[in-house]
């Protein structure tokens, strides 16, 4: 049986934004024929933390999946991360994926403890926390995209394609 993976990105919210990253991102792997995973895709988002958390969950009931890559856009950062936690005030919550075996083969990925403050991090905590809330024993990580350009997308596209395929065989 294939593994059933979600992926999610979100819309623009600045005026200046031609596109997500994170988004474009989500399209190239689209295209992909080669996978051999069930790959469904939950792309623009609202950049409205409680919207897209109630799409985000609806989806999770609809299809099962055995992981949840969630995405989002970071301007300031030059290379993938992978969120290891997410936090709501005093609560922290952290993904039960081992990320340092993730990204252990991968040639620019960094594991990050700043989800951003911004309505990334409220869909990662509130995703993790659905999860075990419901006793789900769904693999979930957030993983931050920095803006795509001609001279580092090739880089980033094999990451992200390692960071999907270690996912599934964990």
């Amino acid at each position: 049986m294939k593994k059933r993976i979600l992926l999610t990105s979100f819309d623009i919210w600045l005026p200046h934004q031609q596109s997500n990253s994170s988004d474009d991102l989500l399209i190239e792997v689209g295209k992909l024929n080669s996978l051999v995973y069930d790959l469904t895709f939950l792309r623009q988002l609202p950049v409205d933390g409680q919207l897209a958390s109630s799409q985000v969950k609806a989806k999770i009931e609809l299809i099962q999946p055995n992981y949840i890559i969630l995405c989002g856009m970071a301007e300031s950062r030059k290379q993938l991360s992978v969120e290891k936690i997410a936090s709501k005030a005093e609560n922290i919550l952290q993904t039960t994926v081992n990320l340092e075996q993730l990204v252990a083969e991968a040639t620019a990925i960094e594991i990050s403890h700043d989800c951003g403050k911004f309505v990334c991090e409220h869909l990662y905590y509130s995703v993790l926390d659905y999860l075990r809330q419901h006793q789900l024993t769904i693999g979930c990580i957030f993983v931050h995209v920095p803006v795509l350009t001609k001279e580092n997308f090739e880089g980033i596209f094999a990451d992200f394609l390692l960071i999907v395929d270690k996912l599934a065989l964990l």
